[in-house]
């Protein structure tokens, strides 16, 4: 027996039922609007950007980003572990050789420099006693190296005697022989006083130079420490302008802490940095064109450093004009380094048609239409495309808009509004 269908089930099913007729709908909807677009061939003339196709110089170039910097900046170190005292010129300041800009805490470096001028005193005091108490003990082994001399003539002298003794029958053998060992002692004696006295004069003439280098040592300290003492008083070195000071008065700062940054504001270089991959074709002596606002000032590559970061290769330019008054400290720039250059080409202004493709289809202008044509690429930058081939010539105009929208038709009516 059938069972009979609620009124719940029959809406239910109504609905799906519209549902789906309202799907069918859109999609046939959506696909005609779809087909309008695809065969749409006629668009205004003022959606598209043209240019004309020229010939001149084409130049390829490798995009950077740069930071301007001045040619010289110089940093003025702490000459010792102090504290700072007083500030005399601040930060933007312009200054001469030999201006005072700040003041250290000298108390404990005088001190340190008049213990040490006491030290090095008493070490040439020191070399003094020293070198008389040496010249002491050297005429006193001399003196008795005399004596040993007199002694030993005087027992040749007693031997000779009893030789002569002997032979008239004063004196025994046994007496002449005593005093022939006498001689041969006082001979050993005096060569063991003689190497001595050698020995003790190297010696000396050592200790002395030991003792002379002390001092030297001691001296050059001390001038080290007085050339600090007068560095406590920071200047500046050269002319320039002050970039930045440690202004923190009564800040302990090390030996070797930062203080001061003078630059010549005057001159401007560019450190640059690019993508890793360009790594093999950028070297030293490219030439490179740098954008400030809407000027471009050539340079040159001077060095490139030689670690990778982040990807990244840096490297230094230098400008032909590097006093341009529109360069200012820390400013951003572009950068473009010209890899590749060629003389007399077709070219036509950059947009967003070139997709970078070594062969693409373009729009040419022909009356009321753009017609598409097949287009080799040659070296590209920033502002033009080399293009190249038959199919394209000086004089004619193509768009140089986007034109993926476009790019299955063959011709595009352009109608003016």
């Amino acid at each position: 027996m059938d069972t009979p269908i609620s009124s719940l089930e029959k809406r239910k099913y109504n609905l799906r039922q519209w549902f789906k007729y309202l799907f069918i709908l859109a999609l046939i909807i959506a696909g005609i609007f779809l087909l309008r677009n695809l065969l749409k061939t006629e668009v205004k003339k003022e959606d598209f950007i043209f240019a004309y196709v020229e010939r001149g110089d084409m130049e390829n170039t490798i995009s950077a980003s740069g930071m301007v910097i001045p040619s010289f900046e110089q940093q003025i170190n702490a000459p010792v572990s102090t504290e700072i005292k007083q500030i005399h010129l601040n930060s933007g300041t312009r200054v001469e050789p030999n201006d005072l800009i700040l003041s250290l805490d000298d108390e404990y470096i005088n001190l340190e420099f008049a213990s040490l001028k006491d030290q090095l005193e008493l070490k040439k005091n020191n070399i003094t006693k020293l070198k008389l108490e040496y010249h002491k003990d050297l005429k006193e082994l001399d003196y008795e190296d005399q004596i040993k001399g007199l002694r030993l003539s005087s027992l040749e002298a007693s031997l000779t005697d009893m030789q002569r003794l002997k032979t008239i029958g004063s004196a025994t053998q046994e007496e002449v022989e005593q005093a022939a060992l006498n001689v041969q002692i006082e001979k050993l004696e005096k060569k063991k006083l003689e190497n001595q006295l050698n020995f003790r004069k190297k010696v000396i003439s050592s200790d002395e130079r030991n003792l002379e280098l002390e001092v030297l040592i001691q001296d050059k300290k001390l001038r080290e420490l007085s050339r600090k003492l007068q560095e406590t008083a920071v200047r500046a070195p050269r002319g320039g302008v002050i970039t930045w000071v440690n202004e923190n008065i009564g800040q302990k700062v090390n030996e070797g802490d930062p203080l001061v940054r003078i630059a010549n504001l005057e001159s401007f270089r560019i450190e640059a940095t690019c993508s890793d991959r360009y790594s093999n074709l950028i070297k030293v002596g490219m030439p490179v064109k740098v954008r400030v606002n809407r000027t471009m000032i050539e340079g040159v590559i001077n060095s490139i450093l030689p670690a990778v970061e982040n990807n990244t290769i840096a490297f230094v330019v230098l400008l032909n004009e590097s006093n341009h008054q529109d360069l200012r400290p820390n400013m951003r720039v572009e950068v473009f380094i010209i890899s590749d250059k060629k003389e007399d080409v077709v070219k036509v202004r950059n947009g967003s048609a070139f997709t970078g493709g070594v062969e693409q289809e373009v729009f040419v202008v022909e009356g009321s239409k753009a017609i598409k044509r097949k287009v080799k690429i040659g070296l590209t930058n920033t502002e033009f495309v080399e293009l190249r081939g038959e199919n394209i010539q000086p004089g004619e105009q193509i768009i140089i808009s986007d034109m993926q929208d476009f790019i299955h038709l063959d011709i595009i009516n352009l109608i003016q509004d």
